[in-house]
């Protein structure tokens, strides 16, 4: 296999699971990090669904490209199939991103995208919907609110701010749901 780059949008940026190289601040045109698919079983259920992150059409997304060490690709491939595909929600691509790092390089990456013709996708429901949504579901890995609080703890860690999770998290530790 050639070299592998996987890039993490999410919790992928902090919590890789996988071996790698190298690692770069990247940028992925095309799609944007969104609450844009619900959980049914993390941080939901069947009954009431959560929301959780998705790359969903049309913009641009700040993450981490990972360069996966030689002779761990498929090993990785399968990892990530493993932990990104539990319901199918997510269609498994290669992207063109952008390294940050200086170099002006390019690599294509693989990332899971949101796939809209399924029933899970969510799209993009207004900040109300998605405020209501993860102030009151709970699933097998814990409540919705502290999945979003994280991920925007995390994310600007890792020095990416994204605006509307950013405003969705204040919304949610101020008690405005």
């Amino acid at each position: 296999m050639n070299e592998l780059w996987v890039f993490g949008y999410g919790s992928l940026m902090w919590r890789p699971g996988f071996p790698f190289e190298a690692q770069a601040p990247g940028l992925l045109n095309g799609a944007h990090r969104a609450l844009c698919v619900y959980s049914v079983l993390h941080r939901g259920t069947r009954e009431q669904p959560g929301l959780v992150l998705g790359l969903d059409r049309g913009g641009a997304c700040r993450g981490v490209a990972f360069r996966v060490a030689q002779g761990a690709e498929e090993e990785t491939v399968a990892y990530l199939r493993t932990r990104e595909q539990v319901t199918d929600v997510y269609v498994e691509a290669r992207r063109t991103v952008r390294l940050l790092d200086g170099s002006g390089r390019t690599v294509k990456a693989l990332t899971y995208l949101a796939d809209p013709n399924h029933a899970q996708y969510a799209g993009r429901l207004p900040l109300e919907e998605q405020l209501r949504i993860v102030a009151d579901c709970k699933g097998e890995a814990g409540s919705n609110v502290d999945y979003v609080l994280n991920t925007v703890r995390h994310l600007e860690e890792e020095g990416v701010h994204d605006a509307v999770l950013g405003s969705i998290a204040a919304h949610l530790t101020a008690g405005k749901t």
